[in-house]
């Protein structure tokens, strides 16, 4: 595992960072197949507890083609943050490039029922090592 990057953004007091990392074990250049893990950690920076309801995912390898994920949750769970609250987890991306960038948002809802979007804030997947070929 390589690089250590991370990506941070703040959303009406929600901080969400990411770091990505090349998992060179499960790519497999060859066959144009290249994974990254990324972590995340969400906190709760405001004054109200938040629950995350769903995520939307915007996915887009070295050639600009774009791959839209949009669900329930992250990793299978709902979490609730009050705050000062903070919640990890690990999930990874495939793509088809060594390159590519992910970003989007999480749908929050406040216990009053409010609901609104935090940024995703969008991170690099590079294949370390890469060479760059400028046209």
């Amino acid at each position: 595992m390589t690089d250590r990057t991370s990506y941070m953004a703040n959303t009406r007091g929600i901080a969400v960072s990411v770091e990505p990392t090349y998992l060179e074990t499960r790519s497999s250049p060859d066959s144009s197949q290249y994974f990254w893990a990324y972590r995340v950690i969400i906190e709760n920076q405001g004054r109200e507890t938040v629950h995350l309801l769903s995520r939307h995912w915007m996915i887009t390898n070295a050639r600009g083609e774009l791959t839209e994920v949009k669900g329930p949750g992250v990793v299978g769970e709902q979490p609730f943050l009050k705050p000062g609250e903070s919640f990890e987890y690990m999930s990874g991306a495939p793509l088809n490039t060594p390159s590519g960038m992910m970003g989007g948002a999480y749908q929050m809802e406040t216990d009053s029922g409010e609901r609104f979007d935090i940024e995703i804030p969008t991170f690099s997947l590079d294949r370390p090592n890469q060479d760059v070929f400028l046209n």
